[in-house]
């Protein structure tokens, strides 16, 4: 645990993806990485055999993600830490949250499902799932109740599935009382690990793009209970990010979905003002 934190610091579990990233902000804003290809081929380079074993004993599930569609989410995953640390909303974030963020992001799609023409509408909650049963085992406080609730919750979680018009998987959101007061029970009201957790369970539900909206979508009356002033500059960055890990390279769409994106959230920013004023 980093004592100046008072939680496991990203940056001193991962350094070497750490400075690797910071090294591709280096060489995007020099030039040097011009499309996904670039990319995709420097982190081939980066993630040798021995990295993934790394990678998988810290999350696992790694090495399943990056093999579905050639290592598609891997490459996506990069440009999310890409796009993220250059975010100026990322770098405006005291150094707490600036860790939960990157933890959040290695974390948001380590259960992502990829098939080529399709979706997968639940990993945010199936990879919350993992995220919450792993945070202890790299270091993060857990409350008493931990090792009696995590394999109820997660059964539960997992459970949170209904179907669209179309037969498709989605998210039940009205579960999400439940499964969220149990992230509080298991790792504590709000603290660093639950909001890790929150932040990757939460991030397919809220629309911000309007060329791809969410499959389950919170409505305005969900989005005040559930998102408050702690969760927010998390779940905003980690939105932001998320787009950024698809348009990185075009520079017109990435600005308008940015332009969305934060009107969404200044929005939901002032509700959360107006609750508590």
């Amino acid at each position: 645990m980093d004592t100046t934190l008072g939680f496991p610091s990203f940056d001193d579990h991962l350094p070497d993806l750490n400075q690797f990233i910071l090294g591709l902000v280096e060489d995007y804003n020099a030039g040097k990485i011009k499309s996904w290809d670039d990319l995709e081929e420097r982190a081939g380079v980066f993630f040798t055999p021995e990295r993934m074993e790394q990678m998988e004993s810290i999350a696992p599930g790694w090495k399943k993600m990056a093999s579905y569609s050639d290592g598609i989410t891997l490459t996506h995953v990069m440009c999310v830490f890409l796009g993220l640390f250059m975010l100026p909303e990322f770098q405006s974030l005291p150094q707490e949250q600036q860790q939960l963020a990157k933890w959040t992001v290695l974390f948001h799609d380590v259960e992502k499902i990829h098939i080529r023409g399709t979706r997968d509408y639940i990993h945010g909650f199936k990879s919350a799932i993992l995220t919450a049963g792993t945070l202890r085992d790299i270091g993060f406080q857990t409350t008493e109740k931990f090792d009696d609730a995590i394999n109820s919750w997660s059964n539960f979680t997992k459970s949170a599935i209904t179907t669209n018009s179309s037969g498709e998987q989605i998210q039940d959101n009205s579960k999400l009382p439940t499964i969220l007061a149990g992230i509080d029970e298991m790792y504590g009201n709000n603290t660093p690990a639950a909001l890790i957790v929150k932040g990757v369970l939460l991030h397919m539900s809220i629309n911000v793009v309007k060329d791809w909206p969410q499959a389950a979508p919170l409505v305005d009356g969900e989005i005040a209970k559930y998102i408050d002033k702690s969760i927010l500059p998390l779940l905003k960055v980690m939105m932001l990010a998320d787009n950024e890990g698809w348009v990185m390279f075009y520079p017109e769409v990435r600005a308008q979905q940015r332009e969305q994106t934060l009107k969404v959230f200044a929005k939901i920013e002032a509700n959360i003002s107006k609750e508590s004023s």
